[in-house]
């Protein structure tokens, strides 16, 4: 099976080695020469791709505008399997399936990162116990799905989730964007000089992601607005509700509001099923 990875990043670089790991041989692109330079010189990649039509499978780790404009750009081979990784589902989809393609398409998304960036952070081990999630939609080829399930296996993924791009994209709202705001949120205050020596676990979890790359994530954020617009109204108004409490002084009304919040916490982690969502967990080859 002839692969290439298409944007050689943090995740791109990680799906190569994940790849190599396996046993398989992986070819490499990268808009700039640099990275691509870096990915041969280190091992991250075994060749540069020239050209797109002799592969089997390519993965499009590239931002959703340029993802797009890769998909509709580049040459496949009759039959490919042409899966993206973009943070986003639903327009991606929609314009692959605007026009008839020679390819067969599979949306997906790891559910890894780290909070650095760039092909020089990539592992091999970033995907390992962590989740694919895998869109689907009428015009899926199940050939296809099965073939990226194959490999996402191979790369040490624990387990596949399969939904429609419209749930996944309402979903990552709350489970992935939500969080890169309140971090991003929380680190603008002024109280945040001069903090050294009054930190803990708590306030480095808080922070962990508020510094990443703020241009390719306000893609994500826009993309996905009315869903990601939703889940912070929801939040502010359960911050609205927490300082009122605080201002009126009643610690009765305040600790009601926060076993509220703890009561949805706990119904919600345990609540690991839905209609919406196939999950299936991953068995090692031997």
């Amino acid at each position: 099976m002839k692969i290439c990875i298409a944007g050689l990043g943090l995740i791109g670089g990680s799906l190569a080695l994940a790849l190599k790991r396996a046993g398989y041989k992986v070819c490499g692109y990268n808009r700039t020469r640099e990275k691509l330079d870096y990915a041969l010189s280190h091992g991250v990649v075994d060749e540069a791709a020239d050209g797109f039509s002799d592969f089997d499978v390519v993965f499009v780790a590239l931002p959703p505008e340029a993802c797009v404009n890769f998909i509709n750009s580049a040459n496949f081979k009759d039959g490919a399997v042409v899966a993206d990784i973009c943070g986003v589902k639903r327009r991606l989809e929609l314009e692959v399936y605007s026009r008839p393609r020679n390819f067969f398409y599979v949306g997906c998304h790891p559910m890894a990162g780290k909070e650095v960036s760039g092909v020089e952070n990539a592992c091999a081990d970033l995907f390992d116990k962590a989740s694919m999630v895998i869109t689907t939609c009428e015009k899926t080829d199940p050939a296809a799905k099965e073939k990226i399930i194959k490999l996402t296996r191979d790369m040490g993924f624990a387990c596949v989730v399969e939904c429609s791009a419209a749930a996944h994209d309402k979903k990552i709202a709350y489970t992935s964007q939500l969080p890169h705001v309140l971090s991003n949120a929380y680190a603008s205050s002024p109280s945040i000089k001069s903090s050294l020596g009054f930190t803990g676990g708590s306030f480095d979890d808080m922070t962990r992601i508020a510094g990443v790359d703020e241009v390719g994530w306000s893609s994500l954020y826009v993309i996905n607005g009315e869903n990601l617009a939703e889940e912070i109204t929801t939040v502010i108004r359960a911050l609205e509700r927490i300082k009122e409490a605080v201002q009126s002084g009643d610690k009765k009304a305040l600790a009601q509001v926060l076993a509220d919040n703890k009561s949805a916490y706990v119904s919600g982690e345990r609540s690991l099923s839905s209609p919406e969502f196939k999950i299936t967990q991953l068995k090692k080859n031997k």
